[in-house]
């Protein structure tokens, strides 16, 4: 959408009003109207998210994300088609159920297959594709901007619906999670599954032997409390969990990115870059996405995830900071009108400061890829136990999507209304963001899905929140001990973190405790 808002084949198709003889002079949708079409996705991405959940638990992750695909090609088709406003809002609000379906149950898929040293890395991979996506569907639209008529919009539309095509081609070839099958009670699948991803099909494995019994106690456990709703997620015993998911999720939408993303293309009208120049500015944003995501992907195991967060949010509102000063003390209000008969455009800053804006909306984006990019998507799925996590994760998906949304539909009247003071609405939340990340948000690095309950569970620890956030360390060294040496050396891997294992007086088997790493 990023791309084509600006473009004026989109402006006069879509004119809220008579449409002008030139068509330079088009404005395009109000910025309540262009709000609300750009808002419309994340929309139905929070219907979308809340429903992942009941759809995942009974069809399986890898079925629920098919299911996504096709919701797509629907909502692509009538994208593409669209004659007016109404047909086009409805079209992105089918996507938009697609994508939080998807958003919210790729996470669980990966983190569940996943071995604990490198689960951090393989669902940052996720988010590495979809700046990747990003980046190149910007580039088509760009490309097609210089279509004529209709197509310039039309062409960028239709061709988003090939990926889902292949998403859904490529799952019938992807294992189900093993934890989703024992929960089922298939264990011979989800011990096919767990030898198949961590040992080549060695069914004889110690690493696949230890996951298969902790899933299995895990399983066990959780029959006793098998009815299962969202109202347990709001229990005293998982309130803290709940609203750290659903924060991380919130606190990424606050970070001001989709101002970014969504945007980008009227903050630098307002930098003084129109036209083409404008589109080509703008997508070296996307380049950066991409690139910077790298490192997260190479080092947020060894990293760990409080670090990343914490380096982002200070990171992010040192810039946004800096661009709402620059804006103030050097740009002045570009009238009702805006630049380039682009209301939301409505300050200018020309110059050295203009290059200082576009600077810095660059770092904020590098900023951003490699730390809450990435880790809002990797940390959410770790914190649950496996009876709740499709419906936590879509939960905490949901906020995410809702605040899209609302932001979404937010910032262009914002441009309008409070101008260059919008930066510093985004520059609070990040701080805001880095003293709630520090006191509350555990490291849950290098620990299996199961050992982060002990987190939240150690009975030494704050009732209702468990092990200080502070406190948490990463436990890379320890995940990979374990899936090197199995159940025969655990007792002393795990002697190294401070880990004891003690029988379990409530059920068969050992469980560990003074997990603190």
């Amino acid at each position: 959408m990023s791309a084509i808002i600006s473009i004026p084949q989109y402006k006069c198709y879509f004119q809220s009003g008579p449409v002008p003889d030139d068509p330079s002079l088009c404005t395009g949708p109000t910025s309540d109207v262009q709000g609300g079409i750009t808002a419309a996705m994340p929309g139905g991405s929070w219907l979308g998210a809340l429903c992942s959940g009941y759809i995942s638990d009974i069809f399986g992750r890898k079925k629920a994300i098919m299911i996504g695909a096709v919701i797509w090609w629907i909502g692509s088709t009538i994208i593409c088609a669209s004659q007016n406003v109404g047909m086009l809002v409805v079209g992105r609000v089918i996507n938009g159920f697609c994508v939080g379906i998807c958003s919210a149950q790729v996470p669980v898929y990966i983190s569940e297959l996943a071995p604990p040293s490198k689960r951090g890395r393989l669902v940052g991979a996720q988010q590495w594709a979809i700046t990747w996506g990003i980046m190149i569907m910007f580039y088509l639209s760009y490309g097609s901007s210089y279509a004529e008529g209709t197509a310039a919009f039309r062409i960028p539309w239709g061709l988003q619906m090939i990926p889902a095509m292949g998403l859904f081609g490529a799952m019938f070839f992807m294992p189900e999670s093993p934890r989703w099958l024992a929960r089922k009670g298939r264990w011979e699948e989800a011990h096919s599954v767990l030898a198949l991803v961590h040992s080549k099909g060695d069914l004889d494995s110690p690493f696949v032997r230890r996951e298969l019994e902790e899933i299995r106690q895990m399983v066990e456990f959780e029959k006793e409390n098998s009815d299962v709703t969202y109202l347990e997620l709001f229990k005293p015993h998982m309130i803290n969990r709940t609203h750290i998911g659903v924060f991380t999720q919130i606190w990424s939408q606050l970070t001001g990115m989709n101002v970014m993303m969504y945007y980008i293309t009227y903050i630098f009208l307002m930098a003084s870059i129109s036209g083409s120049a404008n589109l080509l500015a703008s997508s070296i944003q996307y380049i950066i996405n991409v690139l910077l995501t790298i490192p997260a992907l190479l080092f947020i195991d060894r990293w760990g995830r409080r670090p990343t967060l914490l380096a982002g949010a200070a990171l992010m509102m040192t810039f946004l900071f800096a661009n709402a000063a620059i804006l103030a003390a050097h740009g002045h209000y570009a009238g009702p009108d805006g630049v380039a008969h682009t209301p939301a455009a409505s300050w200018i800053v020309s110059g050295t400061p203009a290059k200082a804006v576009i600077a810095c909306s660059y770092l904020f984006v590098a900023s951003y890829a490699p730390t809450w990019g990435p880790v809002s998507w990797i940390y959410p799925p770790e914190l649950y136990p496996l009876r709740v996590r499709g419906k936590a994760v879509a939960l905490a998906t949901s906020a995410n999507w809702a605040f899209n949304f609302a932001l979404g539909y937010f910032v262009p009247p914002a441009f309008v209304d409070i101008r260059w003071r919008t930066y510093l609405v985004f520059g609070v939340f990040c701080l805001a963001m880095l003293v709630h990340t520090f006191f509350l948000f555990p490291e849950t690095a290098g620990k299996s899905l199961e050992e982060v309950g002990g987190i939240f569970e150690d009975p030494e620890g704050i009732r209702w929140v468990g092990t200080p956030a502070w406190k948490t360390r990463v436990g890379t060294r320890r995940g990979v001990g374990l899936e090197r040496m199995g159940d025969a050396d655990e007792e002393a891997v795990g002697a190294e973190k401070g880990v004891v294992r003690v029988e379990s007086p409530d059920r068969s088997g050992s469980e560990e405790v003074g997990v603190r790493g």
